[in-house]
């Protein structure tokens, strides 16, 4: 689960001719800050064959396991040319304080595609490396007690590469109620990566902000933070922890 963040994260070290040791935070909306409980997140042990335990507030997952990876890499006689698809999954069990539970079934998949020089000896090459298009779809499905009548769906979509512009959507749905996850960084543009900034994302329904997630500190600080409104009903603020955990499951550094 790199290839996204490991983007970001390089693209911070590129731009910035020095690193700053503060702290940093995601810019969220007001009314969440005023409203919200800032919750630190713990990440726990993550042993071979299982996923990071997290904890922030009430909030902690149980169990949890790691799917199978597979990579399949394809190119052209002289290997100028390649694509790579990479499907992995992961699943985990996420309760509150009342030992109600989320259970998270989660697929990831992303797929590459790369130009390759020819090397022709004595410091001759043709062409040269290039990315020509990266995209990543997530998709992690949530539901609360094993009640499969009531599913939520997380979505976290990506594409950017040599000829377009970059692309990216993400929300979390139940077919009725959409709740759009908007990308946050501790910088004003959140797509300038200047100083490795701090990021996350914030949910939003209908104008109100819910929740945010901070999955990178910034800079070589790799605390992360959860932001939940206290005015949410229980079963809502669960549907969001699981979401966020996902999140930080397949963002974090």
């Amino acid at each position: 689960m790199q290839a996204f963040r490991v983007v970001l994260l390089l693209a911070g070290l590129v731009a910035a001719p020095a690193v700053s040791a503060a702290q940093k935070t995601i810019r969220i909306s007001d009314s969440l800050v005023r409203n919200a409980e800032r919750l630190k997140v713990e990440r726990g042990a993550q042993w071979m064959g299982q996923i990071g335990k997290w904890r922030f507030g009430d909030y902690a997952v149980v169990s949890g396991k790691p799917g199978w990876t597979h990579t399949r890499t394809t190119g052209n006689f002289f290997r100028t040319e390649s694509e790579s698809r990479t499907h992995e999954t992961f699943t985990f069990v996420l309760t509150n304080a009342a030992t109600d539970s989320a259970v998270v079934n989660a697929a990831r998949n992303v797929n590459v595609q790369e130009l390759h020089k020819l090397d022709l000896g004595h410091g001759w090459a043709l062409g040269s490396d290039q990315l020509v298009q990266e995209s990543e779809n997530f998709t992690a499905l949530i539901t609360i007690n094993r009640d499969t009548t009531q599913t939520w769906a997380l979505f976290l979509g990506s594409t950017s590469g040599r000829d377009s512009e970059g692309k990216h959507v993400a929300f979390l749905t139940n077919g009725e109620r959409r709740i759009l996850l908007s990308l946050a960084s501790s910088n004003k543009n959140v797509y300038d990566f200047r100083g490795m900034p701090a990021l996350g994302y914030e949910f939003i329904e209908s104008g109100r902000s819910l929740c945010a997630v901070q999955y990178f500190g910034g800079s070589f600080d790799f605390t992360q933070t959860v932001w939940m409104d206290s005015n949410l009903d229980a079963r809502t603020k669960l549907i969001l922890a699981a979401a966020m955990t996902a999140v930080l499951q397949v963002r974090s550094p």
